[in-house]
């Protein structure tokens, strides 16, 4: 069995040759973009990009329809807040004026009891 052999300046160079040479002949064989396969592929890609942005175009309306929905309920909701601060005061009035009635009723009774 015979030891190493170093390769050579010239064997080094012919081998760097031919890496540039297969390089060369891989990147020829390609398909060119007039080829049949490549026209396909670009076609689902750009099927694919449209399914893509119809996709976000129903998230973006879906995103819309609901922050309106959201925006419709605080609305509705701030009404109703405000509503029942007024029942409430209101209320509170009327019930002011019943002690008030009250109150006067007791007096004038007193005031009745004394003559």
């Amino acid at each position: 069995m015979s030891g190493f052999k170093e390769p050579s300046f010239a064997d080094r160079q012919k081998a760097a040759q031919q890496a540039r040479q297969d390089i060369l002949n891989k990147f020829r064989a390609r398909p060119g973009p007039d080829d049949p396969a490549v026209r396909q592929r670009q076609a689902e890609r750009e099927a694919q990009a449209a399914a893509r942005a119809k996709a976000r175009e129903a998230r973006e309306a879906e995103k819309a329809e609901r922050k309106r929905r959201d925006a419709e309920a605080a609305t509705a909701e701030a009404a109703r807040i405000v509503r029942e601060k007024e029942e409430a005061a209101a209320r509170e009035l009327a019930l002011e004026a019943e002690r008030k009635a009250a109150r006067d009723a007791r007096y004038a009774a007193r005031k009745n009891r004394k003559k």
